[in-house]
């Protein structure tokens, strides 16, 4: 059980945390060059993968409570630092995805499409981009090292 929960964690933050981030980062450009469609697509891609990280949460939190094949006993708990504080980042990640950067890039999608500009959005999302993917950095920190362990 401990390979099968450790491979899906890890598949699902490949696919589902790296396309998230990759939209997240580039989601400016759209609204920098005027592209009502790039930022509608950037909108539904940030949407769509924010929702499809909750499985690597899943998943991490099923490998956390697998026994481990190589000490026999669970691999962690989530009173460990590394465990929360992964947690607590992912869920400040989603919520600013959420929360600022798609309703940021459906208002510029709709300014942009009545032939308004969407300048002064591009500056939040830009930024909210920048902070969700140097969180998901710490998280990956925080998986690798484990302080607390």
């Amino acid at each position: 059980m401990f390979k099968v929960m450790f491979v899906l964690h890890l598949l699902f933050a490949i696919f589902a945390i790296g396309p998230l981030v990759h939209a997240v980062t580039t989601a400016g450009r759209g609204i920098r060059q005027g592209d009502a469609g790039a930022t509608a697509s950037a909108a539904r891609m940030t949407q769509i993968y924010s929702y499809a990280s909750i499985l690597v949460i899943v998943f991490g939190f099923g490998l956390m409570s697998a026994k481990s094949p190589y000490s026999g006993k669970t691999v962690a708990s989530f009173g460990e630092t590394w465990i929360w504080l992964s947690a607590l980042l992912w869920l400040v990640a989603a919520a600013l995805a959420l929360g600022i950067i798609v309703p940021g890039l459906k208002k510029a999608t709709t300014l942009i499409g009545g032939g308004d500009s969407a300048k002064s959005i591009g500056g939040r999302v830009a930024a909210c981009g920048g902070v969700v993917a140097l969180i998901f950095v710490v998280i990956v920190v925080l998986m690798v090292y484990q302080p607390g362990s």
